[in-house]
């Protein structure tokens, strides 16, 4: 395991080299537990994603601020200083700021910046280097994590390429150790073969697989359902027994700061359905309207 962190960290991925350090801006986590895992015992959680290896401090804020501005429960950033405090900043530490790696030592510096939850995971940004993480790799780096910080709330994400019987298997240890979170994951590895609603839905299918499986197995622990999810195939995450979904590419790929914000509403009013709150329904009315009038004008 750790000759597989060393090459993820060589490959640039959960740790950041060369950074500029700036003063620590605080010395604990900005939310308590309770208040981090509140979305997920309501099971309309909301987790807009980042990037692992993103350290552009720019596009974390302007993410960040969709997040917020969408009514999304909380931000997925990487271990970096600079990019906990970015997120921070746009958030007006409204929302949870969750730091994902998968070097126990760089969750460190994200926890003395702020940051409310830890996640193992991510994995998606690996597996074009050839870099795979077997259930021991993950179980040892939460283990490590969890000694270092053991009153983080914890999020784990399953490795997509274990058999979904295997990946089963690791989450019901995970949760035995205590961990709060069980990511799902697999859009990576779906190619849909359809175009509009049906092709969103066979991108989403091994993720939700995995989390009908998962979920019917855990007592105590939440499963998030994350990686090619979208508004359509959200509300279906939550069916398969997700308390919680996570959303990246959806969203950090957009440059447009109104189609970031309606794109998180549309994902979180999906979550909601009717309990979403009225202020942010004419919000997202609001943004849907923008970002009409602009593409037609385009």
């Amino acid at each position: 395991m750790a000759v597989r962190c060393q090459r993820a960290n060589q490959a640039g991925w959960g740790v950041k080299t060369n950074a500029k350090k700036r003063p620590t801006r605080c010395q604990a986590a900005v939310h308590d537990a309770r208040h981090v895992l509140e979305p997920f015992l309501r099971r309309n959680a909301v987790k807009i994603i980042v990037g692992l290896r993103n350290y552009d401090v720019q596009v974390t804020h302007d993410v960040a601020l969709a997040a917020w501005r969408g009514g999304a429960s909380m931000v997925d950033v990487a271990c970096d200083e600079d990019v906990v405090a970015a997120a921070r900043e746009a958030t007006k530490d409204q929302l949870p700021i969750c730091a994902s790696a998968v070097d126990p030592h760089a969750f460190d510096v994200a926890v003395k910046a702020g940051a409310s939850m830890l996640e193992v995971g991510n994995y998606d940004g690996f597996y074009p280097d050839g870099i795979v993480f077997s259930a021991e790799d993950v179980l040892q780096i939460t283990r490590d994590t969890m000694k270092r910080h053991p009153n983080m709330p914890m999020s784990v994400t399953v490795p997509h390429t274990l058999p979904l019987d295997e990946q089963v298997a690791l989450a019901l240890k995970l949760e035995q150790m205590g961990v709060d979170v069980i990511q799902t994951e697999g859009g990576v590895i779906a190619e849909p073969f359809a175009p509009g609603l049906i092709g969103l839905v066979q991108k989403a299918a091994p993720s939700i697989a995995a989390t009908h499986a998962i979920a019917r197995a855990l007592e105590k622990a939440h499963v998030m359902c994350a990686s090619g999810l979208s508004s359509a195939t959200a509300p279906m995450a939550i069916s398969a027994g997700a308390s919680g979904v996570g959303v990246g590419s959806a969203i950090n790929k957009l440059n447009d700061p109104v189609a970031m914000v309606a794109t998180v509403q549309a994902i979180v009013d999906a979550v909601h359905g009717e309990d979403l709150p009225s202020h942010l329904r004419e919000e997202a009315r609001s943004s849907y309207a923008k970002l009409s009038a602009r593409e037609e004008r385009l």
